[in-house]
């Protein structure tokens, strides 16, 4: 139901993403108070400034990106696995990174209990992302930022793309980064909405 009457009425139709939405128990990634909610058309929380991205914004960022099976990906702030699940499902591998040491450590163990063994969550910054696993075919931010540090660019293989939501005057944009010639140049993909994440905040400038 969920891919039926948010995903495919989204323009999200290629046969990839929906094989892997239809397949991943999105219930096994959520809180355990919030899994009746697993497959409504809205963000889950997790806490402070982290949600699980509603099915309809993940999905399209899905397919504007173009995972390939060859890809490796970063997923930044991956929470309780859930992307980091679909992901693999697309990719060849994929690093998550989670900022919180509890959801770190829960969302390995259900990857692993789900036989998910192309996938590996990295505990740390969510905006320092993980250089040692790079660079990557393709970078997603799983909330909404300001900006977007040139840490997690520089692990962007040229070539590559990276998605995220930016937060602007109150309403959010999904925009899609192509890197070429070592820079990144962004694209309107839809409109979606997420908590900013607090390490992609834009540092206000001091003045009298």
């Amino acid at each position: 139901m969920m891919v039926d009457t948010q995903v495919r009425p989204s323009d999200v139709t290629k046969y990839p993403i929906i094989e892997a939405m239809l397949n991943v128990p999105r219930e096994a990634y959520v809180p355990q108070g919030r899994r009746e909610a697993a497959y409504m058309g809205e963000s889950i929380p997790l806490g402070g400034d982290r949600v699980i991205l509603e099915p309809r914004t993940f999905a399209k960022f899905l397919d504007g990106m173009e995972i390939r099976p060859g890809d490796v990906v970063l997923d930044v702030g991956c929470g309780l696995g859930y992307s980091t699940a679909i992901l693999a499902w697309l990719a060849e591998f994929v690093v998550g990174v989670e900022d919180d040491a509890g959801r770190a450590e829960e969302a390995q163990a259900t990857l692993s209990d789900q036989g998910v063994d192309n996938a590996a969550v990295i505990e740390g910054p969510l905006e320092a992302g993980h250089a040692k696993g790079g660079p990557y075919d393709v970078i997603l931010i799983e909330g909404a930022v300001e900006q977007v540090p040139q840490a997690l660019l520089d692990q962007l293989k040229d070539g590559g793309r990276i998605g995220a939501i930016f937060a602007e005057a109150g309403l959010g944009t999904a925009r899609i980064g192509y890197k070429t010639d070592g820079r990144v140049g962004w694209r309107y993909a839809f409109n979606a909405g997420a908590p900013v994440l607090s390490g992609f905040r834009t540092t206000a400038a001091f003045s009298f």
